[in-house]
């Protein structure tokens, strides 16, 4: 990925500056951390689902938390004392793990599951009433009608 220069957000639009730090804060986090893998599906209009490759870690090592509009998901295993193992090839990664995700404005963790080395988050975007759409019919009188 390129590195694109926000500095003119950060003049230019004034109470924006909160968008321009998060754009800039996820390309550096894209950059710095690719472990683990992750997909992100679209199950229906507004439900999501976060699948993560989390192979050896068990449901009691993964902590997932919500802070405002941040999903934050991380592994920590207790590193075993000095066992003498002999790899020949070590393609699994053993490590622990942070992952953020920045979540948008009214979007819901429904729930998460570990299964077959997949960690499974569901999410779902609930817009408030207020801010649906709504038909106005022509001719009606809307302070009447509030």
């Amino acid at each position: 990925m390129r590195t694109i220069d926000l500095s003119p957000l950060y003049r230019s639009f004034i109470g924006s500056d909160h968008l321009a730090s998060m754009i800039d804060a996820a390309a550096r986090n894209e950059k710095q951390n690719t472990y683990p893998p992750y997909n992100i599906e679209l199950l229906e209009e507004d439900k999501y689902r976060i699948t993560m490759a989390v192979a050896g870690f068990s449901k009691e090592n993964v902590v997932i938390e919500v802070q405002e509009n941040t999903l934050l998901v991380s592994g920590k295993k207790e590193q075993a004392p000095e066992e003498k193992r002999k790899f020949l090839h070590k393609g699994i990664s053993e490590r622990n793990f942070e992952r953020k995700f920045q979540l948008g404005d009214n979007v819901k963790v429904l729930n998460a599951d570990l299964e077959n080395g997949l960690l499974h988050i569901d999410l779902e975007r609930v817009v408030p009433e207020a801010k649906k759409p709504r038909r106005i019919e022509i001719g009606s009188n809307l302070i009447e009608n509030q």
